[in-house]
């Protein structure tokens, strides 16, 4: 499923009006790359919240008024170093009929068995690296670790990719894995040398 927002045309602001338009629930952002113009927008801060805690990925569709809607990717999100409110987002447009490299999420399914013996996942990384068309890049993909025994790990190279993407990121990059928890590590350790 492909996410729409809608969005509106800024002028260029000084730091006041940014800050004007932030608390008035609207979101800075800019859309860039294909070879046009930098085209400075605002979107809903509340929506693109709901969009990220929800851990939505892929192409993105924005609505502007009297244009035809604009295909990218998120680029870049900038927050507030101590609020961690959204202060800014950067978009970048692209063209359906041209590869596109980005990054998608990796959404962990299942209860490893291995932690039904004590053991405890380890989450490295949540995303790979893919190069693609637009159309086919997915919004997350699933992996299942409900297999997964103490000691086991998954790796990029694990993972079964959908049609139509070619993976960038290195095979043995380390995704999951579920480990024993070091308490209980020393505390054999601590048995076998009394």
């Amino acid at each position: 499923m492909r996410t729409c927002f809608q969005v509106e045309e800024r002028i260029p602001m000084n730091r006041t009006g940014l800050k004007r338009l932030r608390n008035s629930g609207r979101l800075p952002a800019v859309v860039f790359g294909s070879g046009t113009d930098n085209q400075n927008i605002h979107l809903s801060t509340k929506e693109f919240g709901k969009w990220i805690r929800r851990g939505s990925g892929g192409i993105i569709e924005l609505n502007l008024e009297n244009h035809d809607s604009i295909p990218v990717l998120l680029e870049a999100i900038q927050r507030d170093p101590v609020t961690q409110e959204y202060i800014h987002v950067d978009f970048l447009r692209v063209k359906k009929d041209e590869l596109v490299r980005t990054k998608v999420n990796i959404e962990f399914a299942g209860t490893p068995r291995g932690t039904k013996l004590g053991g405890i996942v380890q989450t490295q990384s949540t995303f790979i690296e893919i190069e693609s068309f637009p159309d086919k890049i997915p919004g997350s993909i699933i992996v299942d670790i409900s297999h997964l025994e103490i000691g086991e790990s998954i790796h990029v190279g694990d993972i079964e990719l959908p049609d139509g993407l070619v993976l960038i990121s290195a095979t043995n990059e380390l995704l999951v894995s579920v480990v024993t928890p070091k308490v209980q590590a020393e505390d054999i350790e601590a048995t076998v040398e009394a």
